[in-house]
């Protein structure tokens, strides 16, 4: 298992194919804490004429489940060489993605105002950060919002968002040593205890437009 696991953890070209391989196989190399957002966004982009749409994602990973999505136009920009606390690109889009990244900014609040500055009038802001797992100093870790806290967040921004969270005692448990792969699911429950998120996620538009499609229905965990 131990040599599985060294595979599984390659990066770049080689993670890639690795990742192709084990898809075909059903495993599914994406974290267990990280399963329910990704999915429900999918569904969400589903509800929108996402070819039409401009993308932005903030630092993404190597391996991007966005990058492919089907947007009109895809732009990607990684942390910290482009700071989103201190810069704004000269244009706007309809979608920015920020997969995991807030809790690593020293200033969240800039980073999110710096956001809505670059959001077009109609767009949305997908933002996922996590709660109860381990610090990962990549390069640092200053945050952990709540649902209520990230809601809070954003709007001090100038968002109103619609919040969710996922997580359960077994998926703390299951990272505490490491960030553990969802593989074919068999030791692993989708079910949600609100005490217990690992990951809490938004869909943000500026205060008082209307949000772009319809947002799937999950059990979750809302910020009031």
């Amino acid at each position: 298992m131990k040599r599985l696991y060294r595979l599984l953890t390659l990066r770049g070209h080689r993670l890639s194919l690795v990742r192709g391989i084990a898809s075909v196989f059903g495993f599914r190399m994406d974290h267990t804490i990280r399963v329910a957002y990704i999915d429900e966004w999918k569904r969400y982009l589903v509800t929108l004429p996402i070819s039409t749409l401009s993308a932005l994602e903030i630092s993404p990973e190597k391996v991007s489940h966005w990058r492919n999505a089907g947007f009109g136009s895809y732009t990607a920009v990684a942390y910290p060489e482009f700071d989103i606390t201190q810069q704004v690109l000269p244009r706007k889009f309809d979608v920015i993605i920020a997969d995991n990244v807030f809790e690593h900014l020293r200033d969240p609040h800039q980073a999110a105002r710096n956001i809505l500055a670059m959001l077009s009038d109609n767009g949305v802001f997908m933002l996922v950060t996590p709660f109860l797992v381990r610090i990962h100093a990549v390069p640092g870790d200053f945050t952990r919002w709540t649902p209520d806290g990230l809601k809070a967040m954003l709007q001090d921004s100038g968002f109103d968002a619609d919040v969710r969270g996922w997580g359960n005692r077994r998926a703390v448990k299951a990272n505490l040593s490491r960030w553990r792969f969802y593989g074919w699911g068999l030791t692993s429950s989708l079910r949600t205890e609100p005490d217990f998120l690992t990951t809490v996620w938004a869909y943000a538009r500026k205060s008082g437009m209307p949000l772009a499609g319809t947002i799937p229905e999950q059990c979750s965990v809302r910020g009031r």
